[in-house]
């Protein structure tokens, strides 16, 4: 039985080929391109209200250098909705509850926040590893943790996105096999269930959207930091 729970985070294969990158690239489809009308469509409107929201909420607290990273970290947010969102209809495969994946995203984008603060403002940068004003027998031991607290950042950030989604589909399909079990025998509590099952997915919904916002929100905050 735990296998079976787990099956629906592996990638699908097709002849023996993993189908991860097809599920990353396809949803790209579903985004119109800006058009050269003078009156756009109700969808493009929407659209870029959004991404223009989205980058006053999220750039506001950071300095004009950090601007420059509004084009990449506004695609990051809308590549991560789009996954959670997508792997939350039926027979379809998230790749954000893979580990590997949201690590390969975390990681080099926390690594050039740092570079750049390094290069920077390099004093402002180490300064970081040690509070102002610490008592001199604690200055090893707060630089040390500072450091460790530095290095586990993107493994926190991986970590949060992917046991967030992963416990999601998972409640989701245990609810969803409890009520198909007990619609013979039990066809009020199964209701009961279903009922459940519905808020539970409006919730995930919720999720996939609170956590691709968070995930790009602290790596905003990195980066304000360091520019």
């Amino acid at each position: 039985m735990t296998v079976s729970l787990f099956d629906q985070f592996m990638s699908p294969t097709l002849l023996g080929i993993p189908l991860i990158a097809l599920a990353i690239l396809l949803p790209c489809i579903l985004y119109p391109s800006p058009s050269t009308r003078w009156v756009n469509s109700r969808y493009l409107a929407l659209q870029g209200w959004a991404i223009n929201r989205f980058n006053q909420q999220l750039l506001t607290p950071v300095n004009l250098a950090g601007h420059k990273w509004a084009a990449l970290l506004t695609s990051l947010m809308i590549f991560l909705i789009t996954m959670n969102m997508l792997g939350l209809l039926p027979y379809t495969f998230t790749p954000t509850t893979q580990l590997s994946l949201n690590l390969g995203l975390a990681t080099p984008l926390w690594l050039t926040t740092v570079l750049i603060g390094a290069r920077n403002q390099p004093t402002h940068a180490l300064g970081h590893l040690l509070p102002e004003g610490t008592p001199g027998p604690l200055i090893p031991v707060l630089v040390i943790i500072e450091t460790i607290s530095l290095f586990i950042r993107p493994l926190a950030l991986g970590v949060r996105l992917t046991a967030n989604l992963t416990a999601g589909h998972l409640l989701i399909q245990l609810i969803s096999t409890a009520a198909f079990v007990l619609l013979s025998s039990m066809p009020t509590v199964a209701l009961l269930t279903s009922s459940v099952l519905v808020l539970l997915t409006i919730l995930e919904v919720a999720v996939a959207m609170i956590q691709a916002y968070v995930f790009v929100l602290l790596l905003s905050l990195y980066l304000q930091e360091n520019v």
